[in-house]
């Protein structure tokens, strides 16, 4: 499969509604193994989540695997993907799914995870494969069989939006070290002929890594947690490549806000992605790097609900609800 044309890509977002949704993870999972491995893999929060994201008028998620869960036990793995979309589907939403991420901590282990550390963002997320494989092909035995196994048991399903290759390759310090795995998990992607087109994100400024993901994806992918003007300037950008495009990370409260931001998005028919939905374990209302004592600040920095379902800030939501329920140009 090569990748799509341009016009081929166009054509693909003309057909979708205005794309709408968050970074997802049940408010009870500390990291992508907690949300998936059988012993702790929740439908019934995830369920109750995700009729509030419904009520938001979100019709997409962006949602995190792990390469381990596949090889620990695949048949188990791809019938908890299949029972998560059917959740999502009976809500009117579509994930994207992502395989591989290089964001923050390096050394994943499956069985029961740790608890959160207090006042820590994200303290328990955990890398996909992690470092140590990425940077060596001897140790990638496996993740062909995980990319296209996933890729392909969903490949005609009509249920995911895209797939998302690889979150944020080269963060923690990883640079273009991550390139050759990128590339290669593309083309593991394509020999498995997903009716859905695949990308990666850009995400921050280095030449090598963006040139082959803006080359390489059928659609754009970008994160911006910056402030509206900011925002519009990267999409007035990434215009000249002539292809539909999504951001999948944005909200950065005291920087990129919603009632700021989303405007912009629903003007441009912009796809748009806000990291968190409700906070938990995850503790994303924490800021990335200002560890605190675990008191809930008076701005949180991600996700838009309390546990209960109750909003953190009430005027987003109707910010949310109200252009959800628009018309994009």
């Amino acid at each position: 499969m090569t990748r799509w044309t341009a016009e081929q890509a166009n054509a693909w977002y003309a057909a979708q509604p205005w794309p709408v949704g968050c970074n997802f993870i049940p408010s009870n999972a500390i990291n992508q193994l907690e949300m998936w491995q059988a012993e702790t893999f929740d439908p019934a929060t995830i369920d109750r989540e995700l009729g509030w994201a419904e009520e938001l008028g979100f019709n997409t998620l962006r949602v995190y695997l792990h390469d381990l869960l596949y090889a620990a036990d695949a048949g188990g793995f791809l019938g908890r993907i299949d029972r998560f979309l059917d959740l999502a589907g009976a809500h009117g939403i579509r994930p994207a799914l992502v395989l591989f991420d290089d964001c923050w901590n390096p050394d994943a282990k499956l069985g029961p995870q740790p608890a959160p550390k207090p006042g820590i963002h994200n303290s328990g997320w955990v890398q996909s494969p992690g470092v140590r494989i990425a940077n060596d092909p001897a140790l990638w035995t496996g993740l062909d069989t995980y990319v296209q196994g996933v890729i392909g048991a969903f490949a005609q399903d009509e249920r995911i939006l895209f797939w998302d290759l690889y979150n944020e390759p080269g963060n923690n310090q990883q640079s273009a070290r991550s390139l050759p795995l990128l590339k290669q998990t593309f083309a593991w992607a394509r020999e498995a002929s997903p009716s859905q087109p695949p990308t990666a994100g850009i995400w921050f400024d280095n030449e090598e890594l963006n040139a082959f993901q803006l080359a390489a994806s059928d659609i754009i992918t970008f994160h911006n947690y910056n402030d509206a003007a900011d925002l519009q300037r990267q999409i007035d950008a990434l215009r000249a490549h002539g292809r539909p495009l999504i951001c999948t990370e944005w909200l950065r409260r005291g920087h990129s806000e919603v009632a700021e931001c989303l405007p912009v998005f629903h003007k441009e028919r912009v796809g748009c992605i806000n990291w968190g939905l409700v906070s938990g374990k995850t503790q994303t209302i924490f800021a990335w790097d200002t560890p605190t004592d675990g008191t809930e600040p008076e701005l949180w920095f991600h996700d838009l609900l309390r546990q209960d379902g109750t909003p953190f800030n009430p005027a987003e939501i109707e910010t949310f609800k109200r252009y959800t329920r628009q018309a994009a140009p």
